[in-house]
């Protein structure tokens, strides 16, 4: 009986293993594509700009539309039964930086533990490549640092080419616009993209030099109306960057690259040629050639919520989200944060 007993134990254990490291994370194996034998890991959690709804959509369309296998890390409660982004420590599975090609990480203040901080020193003393967004210039917060070099209040503007400086715009009532920067205007990052317009603001810039390469300035505009005119006078003069490439220098002294764009908010997202910027960089960042027009439509509906700071203790318990909620066939609509102004260029689930 013992010896039946070891027998399925055995059998179970690497069954277990498996369901037990995967189901912290959405876990999108990649289709037949150009990125297929690449692995991006996608880190979700912040309070604000709804990294837990953009980063499984992005994950989606990399992994079925390109072929990249894609892991979503998200920020959970204390006691690890439901996500929670406002968590700032409650990221989890750091572990699988380990076997990735790049990682895209949208955090906001996040406070990983020591140990979980190693996988981070490990991937950026490989030398491995980085895309941020929106709040990633201020992705980390807290006493850490990595591998005792870079601060975690310093990973924005050593590892991302910048911290966290201003709200350039108005925050909720003017929108950003994306100018291509002339002189990089043929960068394969920019193939396809031609109009890119977000509802987030505008972020004050200030630590960028020449060894950064601009690709893209942001126009802030009169509304959060997509055709909205830019605002006129010294706002716009000059306008700040919007999305850039970074050469980061690891805590071993190992060079990389990162590329980073201030925009990222998940309504940011609805904007095809946003969304075209990113899988562009993905595609740049892992050494294969960029498409000349990816294809970047969505994989299931998406249905983003505003922006905004959700204070309510009792939201995440009562929405008790799960990584497989935002999985294959899935397509979650949270609730607006209190105070959101209304934004109807987005879609919503029919009535």
């Amino acid at each position: 009986m013992k010896s039946l007993f070891l027998f399925f134990a055995c059998l179970l254990a690497p069954i277990l293993s498996i369901l037990g490291g995967h189901h912290e994370i959405l876990d999108l194996p990649g289709k037949k594509g150009p990125g297929k034998g690449k692995t991006i890991v996608l880190v979700s959690g912040d309070e604000e700009y709804r990294t837990e709804e953009s980063m499984p959509m992005l994950a989606k369309i990399l992994s079925q539309k390109h072929g990249f296998h894609c892991k979503v890390l998200f920020a959970w409660d204390s006691t690890g039964k439901h996500i929670d982004p406002n968590n700032q420590a409650g990221v989890r599975g750091w572990n699988h930086l380990k076997s990735a090609d790049l990682m895209l990480t949208g955090t906001r203040f996040r406070r990983p533990t020591a140990e979980d901080a190693k996988h981070v020193t490990e991937f950026l003393n490989a030398g491995k490549p980085v895309i941020g967004i929106r709040t990633a210039t201020h992705a980390f917060t807290g006493g850490g640092s990595f591998g005792g070099k870079i601060s975690y209040g310093a990973f924005g503007p050593l590892v991302m080419g910048e911290g966290w400086v201003s709200h350039h715009g108005r925050h909720k009532v003017e929108g950003a616009r994306g100018v291509i920067e002339a002189k990089n205007a043929k960068h394969p990052i920019l193939n396809g993209v031609k109009d890119v317009f977000g509802p987030s603001d505008v972020y004050g810039i200030r630590r960028l030099t020449d060894k950064d390469t601009i690709l893209l300035r942001g126009a802030v505009t009169e509304t959060l109306d997509p055709k909205s005119k830019n605002v006129e006078g010294k706002k716009n003069d000059p306008m700040q960057p919007l999305a850039w490439l970074h050469p980061y220098e690891a805590p071993n002294g190992k060079g990389g690259t990162t590329f980073c764009t201030t925009m990222g908010a998940s309504v940011d997202l609805v904007s095809e040629d946003l969304r075209r910027l990113v899988v562009n960089a993905c595609y740049h960042l892992t050494g294969l050639d960029v498409p000349k027009k990816a294809d970047v439509g969505y994989v299931d509906p998406f249905y983003p919520s505003f922006y905004g700071f959700i204070r309510d203790k009792e939201f995440w318990p009562g929405q008790d989200m799960q990584p497989a909620d935002y999985g294959l066939g899935k397509t979650p609509n949270a609730p607006e944060p209190k105070g959101s102004p209304k934004w109807p260029w987005r879609d919503s689930p029919a009535k």
